[in-house]
């Protein structure tokens, strides 16, 4: 069996209706919409709404980790909008969606990344869209696990948990063939983005589930432009499955 993977799909709802092509099945890790875009600051909801200079300032001030100011700049931009802040985000964020799933093939197991609005893919989702988080289903013989979001960050992006929380999902999930996250395992060389020039969070429950039950495959994303898209612990091939937004090409896993 063919499957495809792809993560981090940021609003590349172009390249996603081909992302299964010759595949049985695909896989997809999360981080559908695109809020806002380090590489291109001119993309994204945020740019949409403000335009880009503001989103070079807002990029700039998080990008030297200058988040309260980063938060308090933000805060004077939504308030220049009519009404609340979230009816504007949850309009352009139903938008993003619409296109995405209407571009996702079919059969996909897909699983929720940090951010992603869990709350809203529903209405969205077709025929032979499988959603799992903290489960598990047999693909190709195989069992997989998914486990959706992120963990807490400054970032406070829309689906992060406790650490507690995200734990016990890794735990529902117990001994699988394929362990599939959207988020590492916390691996330092995994976690290190050369571009942003930062480690993101990674999970030590990935990493205590890894060395318990030495799944063959964990796949994830998260990671843009990583520092090691792979490494192995034990019999487990860990391996990031690339930025899709960047990359238009999903991972191919043959099973």
């Amino acid at each position: 069996m063919r499957i495809h993977v792809v993560s981090d799909v940021h609003g590349r709802a172009d390249a996603l209706a081909g992302a299964a092509d010759g595949a049985d099945v695909l896989i997809c890790l999360g981080d559908l919409i695109l809020f806002i875009d380090y590489q291109d600051h001119g993309q994204g909801i945020f740019a949409d709404l403000f335009g880009q200079e503001n989103a070079d300032r807002f990029i700039a001030l998080r990008t030297e980790k200058r988040f309260d100011e980063a938060r308090a700049f933000s805060r004077r931009l939504w308030a220049s909008l009519e009404g609340d802040a979230w009816p504007h985000i949850e309009r352009a964020v139903d938008r993003q969606y619409a296109d995405l799933f209407a571009a996702m093939p079919s059969p996909a197991y897909l699983t929720y990344g940090n951010v992603d609005v869990p709350r809203m893919w529903g209405r969205h989702l077709r025929d032979g869209h499988h959603v799992l988080d903290g489960e598990t289903t047999e693909i190709g013989g195989l069992r997989f696990g998914f486990v959706g979001g992120g963990l807490r960050t400054e970032y406070r992006t829309p689906y992060e948990l406790d650490d507690e929380a995200y734990a016990a999902k890794i735990e529902a999930v117990g001994e699988v063939d394929v362990l599939c996250t959207h988020i590492p395992p916390a691996v330092p060389d995994l976690l290190y983005d050369t571009v942003a020039r930062r480690f993101e969070r990674g999970s030590e429950a990935i990493l205590d589930a890894i060395h318990r039950t030495q799944p063959k495959y964990v796949l994830f994303g998260h990671v843009h432009q990583p520092l090691a898209s792979r490494a192995r612990i034990g019999r487990t091939e860990c391996v990031n499955v690339g930025h899709f937004r960047a990359r238009g090409v999903p991972h191919v896993l043959t099973v």
